[in-house]
């Protein structure tokens, strides 16, 4: 059988894909920060466990009201974002104009009490949640297996990265979003309700992380720990990617879940520092990061 760079053909694709799934989380969920601190300036260190509230909001669907899959690919999402609305017109909007700091630690402070609450409940023990029928089974590529729901989660997460990017850049309401950033007092005057705009793009943030806990939870099982699990590796991909750009989150997030899934072929034993390894080179070279700009 032949190889490549001495390793299996199925072995490397295989790896490859497990990169681009875990890419495609990366670059959902760093998205959803990068659209929140670019619009807000707030560092949102709650992200995980919002993403971990979107994938028990689907697990509760299921299982006390029995809605599947695909309905709660749509309310999970809107639960996790009215959730994030509250927050942000209770306690956040309240900070913007201190350090970045002080809404470092709230987030962080709010991660943990979601965490907790889960945990009390639940224990640290994972929930399972199936598969829908539709994407059951796989394809068979000839130089791998692709299971039909592993590539829906990386065209769904592609699909939703550019939608957003799209939006926000191409978009006349994404043209104020990045006008109200810079020059809200000026964007006001001409009668637009910068306030509620701030509100909505929080609250579309945590959504698109309450997206990702949904596509998560058939592949990861449902746990209080998922979220924390991941949020540092999320913060590396946006650093890198330069915070606030999009672009930069969407491109990093892809681009870093490849190279790890790439590592654990060639070199197994780093494949659990190499994103923080490359965070580390980027920022001795280009401090605001791949596509950031300084400020």
């Amino acid at each position: 059988m032949s190889t490549i760079f001495g390793i299996p053909p199925q072995a490397l694709f295989g790896q490859l894909l497990l990169g681009l799934i875990n890419g495609s989380f990366y670059a959902l969920l760093s998205l959803g920060l990068a659209v929140i601190f670019g619009m807000l300036n707030v560092i949102n260190f709650a992200h995980g466990a919002l993403y971990m509230l979107g994938a028990f909001v689907a697990w509760l669907l299921l299982t006390t009201a029995g809605i599947g899959y695909w309905w709660a690919l749509l309310l999970a999402p809107l639960v996790v974002g009215a959730f994030g609305v509250l927050l942000e017109k209770t306690l956040l909007s309240r900070l913007y104009k201190l350090d970045h700091l002080y809404g470092l630690l709230l987030t962080f402070g709010l991660a943990l009490i979601v965490e907790g609450v889960f945990r009390h409940f639940y224990g640290v023990s994972g929930q399972p949640y199936p598969i829908p029928d539709l994407l059951r089974g796989g394809q068979n590529l000839g130089f791998m297996f692709l299971p039909n729901y592993r590539g829906w989660v990386v065209v769904a997460s592609l699909v939703v990265c550019l939608a957003t990017w799209y939006a926000i850049e191409r978009t006349k309401l994404g043209a104020y979003l990045r006008a109200a950033t810079e020059n809200p007092v000026l964007v006001q005057a001409f009668g637009i309700n910068v306030p509620l705009m701030i509100t909505a793009t929080y609250g579309f943030g945590v959504a698109l992380a309450g997206l990702a806990g949904v596509l998560a939870a058939p592949i990861y099982q449902v746990s209080p720990l998922m979220g924390s699990n991941l949020i540092i590796v999320v913060f590396a991909v946006v650093v890198i990617g330069g915070m606030g750009s999009i672009l930069g989150a969407v491109l990093t997030g892809y681009g870093l879940g490849l190279l790890e899934g790439l590592t654990k072929v060639f070199y197994p034993e780093a494949s659990n520092i190499v994103v923080f390894v490359i965070m580390a080179v980027v920022l001795l070279i280009k401090p605001a990061g791949l596509f950031g700009r300084e400020r």
